[in-house]
């Protein structure tokens, strides 16, 4: 029996949110601090993995004309082209075999930051059976925020693992806020490792 969110169990899935090179230190649109998420992800596709439950991963996967790049007149450098190493997954994120790869906002025209916008990944987690997602990656205040909202929407429940994700902070807080709105959404946080039941 289950009692609370450190406790992983049937009906849950790990999703991990667009860790890719582009998002590390060094990347074309680098997060502060987001290789530091990668062995905190390690540890719970361990765990998840060790109990045979799913792991899913999310990624950008862009035409290299996506509108949401400054030549088009978006706000961001040119990131994660799909097939470039930029939109590669992070030097030792831990992926198993098996892993769900999710590739998101891949129409030049339309920008997409949930990993459930314009995707089968509810599809793919009814069919799997999932009721309860922990959620981690890059970054807290745009596709995590967004992917945590559409999966609060669509009915699951929701864990952020708050010391697995980092924020691009253009505005100096937002992940702050983002993890304040996930939370009055109905989300749990958990932070301090795997600390399972």
């Amino acid at each position: 029996m289950r009692n609370g969110p450190e406790s992983v169990g049937r009906g849950d899935a790990l999703l991990l949110v667009d860790v890719q090179n582009d998002f590390l230190p060094g990347g074309a649109l680098a997060v502060r601090d987001g290789h530091a998420v990668v062995p905190r992800l390690n540890e719970w596709v361990a765990l998840f993995r060790d109990r045979g439950l799913p792991v899913f991963a999310s990624r950008d996967w862009h035409p290299a004309d996506h509108c949401s790049f400054h030549a088009r007149g978006g706000p961001w450098p040119v990131h994660c082209v799909a097939e470039t190493p930029g939109a590669g997954f992070a030097p030792g994120l831990d992926l198993p075999p098996g892993v769900e790869v999710v590739s998101k906002a891949t129409d030049a025209e339309r920008d997409a930051y949930s990993a459930f916008d314009g995707t089968d990944l509810h599809e793919r987690l009814r069919r799997a059976g999932v009721r309860r997602l922990f959620i981690g990656g890059l970054a807290t205040d745009y596709c995590v925020r967004w992917t945590v909202h559409d999966a609060l929407e669509r009915g699951y429940e929701v864990v952020v693992l708050e010391d697995a994700v980092r924020s691009v902070d253009m505005r100096p807080g937002d992940g702050r806020r983002a993890l304040r709105s996930v939370r009055r959404r109905g989300a749990r946080t958990l932070r301090g490792g795997t600390r399972v039941a």
